[in-house]
């Protein structure tokens, strides 16, 4: 899975039959930080009424075709979540590439 932010949307009124009716939207990799990722812009089926600037969640390739109404759609990637709050536990990511403290047992 891939964390994204809606930054746009696509409209294509001539488009394969499979995809009508699909929301088509932009979307930036971003980090757990919210900040780009990378410059490249990824377009994703949205499948679960996601709206510009939110993060989301994208799945791509065979995943994307599984996504719910997706089966057999010519698809990359899809839109399957909307995130509520990231969290990582940086302190201890910070600790553990320090390596071990000294005078504690690893």
């Amino acid at each position: 899975m891939i964390l994204a932010r809606v930054v746009g949307t696509v409209v294509a009124t001539r488009k394969d039959e499979r995809l009508e009716g699909r929301k088509l939207l932009v979307c930036r990799p971003v980090n757990p930080a919210g900040e780009p990722d990378g410059s490249n812009y990824i377009v994703s089926v949205d499948t679960v009424g996601a709206g510009f600037h939110e993060t989301v969640l994208l799945v791509g390739g065979s995943s994307a075709r599984m996504a719910a109404g997706l089966k057999d759609s010519p698809v990359d990637s899809a839109i399957v979540g909307i995130v509520d709050t990231v969290r990582t536990d940086s302190e201890n990511e910070k600790r553990l590439a320090a390596g071990p403290a000294k005078g504690r047992r690893a």
